[in-house]
């Protein structure tokens, strides 16, 4: 299980920063709500695998949506960024339908 909290740790850590660089560091996204989507999931993918009690899980969860917050709350703080309610809402889908479809290969 070690290999995957370095896995987990090394892409939370390149979501953060991307999240957090300058705007004119990036190129254009134009699927940036996308973006989120995909990075919260995938992060939310490893969570589920890494935690194996659900109770565990739902923590884990919890911080991912935490840490998105924090994220959109510090990117007031970047030359070119701001808050944005839609990215929340990107971060949280990503986090739900991760949460939905690990759930549902549970029951199969």
């Amino acid at each position: 299980m070690f290999w995957e909290i370095i896995v987990f740790v090394t892409a939370a850590s390149a979501v953060a920063l991307g999240c957090l660089l300058p705007a004119t560091w990036l190129p254009p996204l134009p699927h940036d709500k996308l973006l989120h989507f995909v990075a919260f999931a995938g992060l939310s993918a490893l969570a589920l695998h890494i935690e194996p009690a659900w109770m565990g899980r739902a923590l884990w969860l919890l911080g991912l949506l935490l840490a998105g917050l924090a994220i959109e709350l510090l990117q007031k703080l970047v030359p070119g960024r701001s808050f944005c309610w839609r990215d929340m809402r990107a971060n949280t889908a990503g986090i739900a339908a991760a949460t939905l479809v690990f759930g549902l290969l549970q029951v199969i």
